[in-house]
C-alpha cells in the first residue's frame, strides 16, 4: 500500500495511511472488540540520513496517535542460498554513517526501531545499540539463527556464537527481543517437506534451545513472542506456533508468562488497549 506516486523517500506513508484506517475500523467496536493495528511499524529509508526526519514526521501524522517506529531491514549475507531476496541489500548497513544520521532522529521522536538482520550481523547490531542507548530497539525473530546454505550442518558451532551474541545484545538495556521466526525456512530444519506438518510437540522441542537462550539472557520482562506471519506458515499453522510457545512458555511464572504473550509487546509498542 504504498503510495504509487509522489517522492520517493515518502511513498511508504501510503502504508501507515492504509493501516491506520484498518485500525480506525476497528476501534469503531463494529468489528467485534479486538483493537486491529493499535500500534503501528513502518519503513522509512534511514539511508536519507538526516531527510529520514520529514518522512518520520509524516508518517507519525499519518498514524493518526497510532504510529510507534520503523522497521528497515538491514539483513544481508555474502551467501546468496542465504541472503535469497535480500541480496542486493548493502553490506553493513547498521554502520553505515549515513545510515546512522537518519537512526538518530527516531528517539527524538518517541519511535523505536525493529531490527532485521543475521545472526553473523549481531556484532554491527551491538554495535548500534551501544551507539544509541536512548534509542529502543527490538530485536526480530531471535537474532535470525541461519542453518541453510554454508551454514547447513553447523548447528552446534552456530548455536554457540548465536548464544555468545544474543548475551551481548542483552547487555544493552535498550534493546529486547522477538520470539518467533523460527518457522522459516533459514534456520535449517526440513518440516516444510516432511509429509505431514509439524505438532506443537515437535517445534516446541526443537526452538526451545533458542527461545529459553534468549529469555535467559533478557529476562521476560524483555522479552515477547511473535507469530511472524505469513512467513512462518510454509512450515505450520498459526494455531501450532502459539501452542509451541505455551509449552515452552509452561514452566514460567505467571508473571512471565504474561510478559512473554502480551506485557513487553504492550510495553515496548507504548500500547492503549484498556
Amino acid at each position: 500500500m504504498y503510495r504509487a506516486s509522489g517522492a520517493e523517500a515518502f511513498r511508504p506513508v501510503g502504508e501507515v495511511e492504509f493501516v491506520n484506517g484498518v485500525a480506525a475500523m476497528a476501534a469503531s467496536g463494529g468489528y467485534g472488540k479486538a483493537l486491529i493495528c493499535a500500534g503501528i511499524v513502518g519503513h522509512v529509508n534511514l539511508l536519507l540520513g538526516d531527510g529520514a526526519k520529514a518522512v518520520l514526521e509524516a508518517e507519525i501524522a499519518a498514524g493518526g496517535g497510532r504510529f510507534r517506529g520503523i522497521r528497515h531491514s538491514s539483513a544481508w549475507d555474502a551467501d546468496k542460498d542465504v541472503a535469497g531476496m535480500y541480496a542486493t541489500r548493502p553490506k553493513q548497513l547498521l554502520l553505515d554513517s549515513t545510515f546512522r544520521k537518519g537512526f538518530a532522529c527516531l528517539a527524538p521522536l518517541g519511535l523505536s526501531f525493529d531490527a532485521w538482520l543475521f545472526h553473523p550481523q549481531l556484532g554491527d547490531f551491538v554495535d548500534l545499540a551501544r551507539a544509541f542507548p536512548d534509542t529502543r530497539i527490538c530485536l526480530d525473530h531471535c537474532g535470525g539463527v541461519i542453518g541453510i546454505g554454508s551454514y547447513a550442518n553447523r548447528r552446534d558451532e552456530i548455536f554457540s556464537t548465536w548464544k555468545a551474541s544474543i548475551r551481548e545484545a542483552a547487555k544493552c538495556p535498550n534493546v529486547v527481543v522477538k520470539l518467533g521466526g523460527l518457522a522459516m525456512r533459514l534456520l535449517g530444519y526440513d518440516f516444510h517437506e516432511r509429509e505431514r506438518p509439524p505438532t506443537s510437540e515437535q517445534l516446541a522441542a526443537t526452538w526451545r534451545p533458542y527461545i529459553e537462550t534468549c529469555i535467559e539472557a533478557f529476562g521476560a520482562a524483555r522479552c515477547m513472542f511473535e507469530s511472524n506471519f505469513p512467513p512462518d506458515k510454509g512450515q505450520c499453522s498459526y494455531q501450532v506456533i502459539f501452542n509451541a510457545f505455551k509449552r515452552i512458555a509452561a514452566q514460567y511464572s505467571e508473571t512471565e508468562k504474561t510478559a512473554l504473550f502480551s506485557g513487553t509487546a504492550t510495553d515496548f509498542y507504548r500500547l492503549n488497549l484498556g
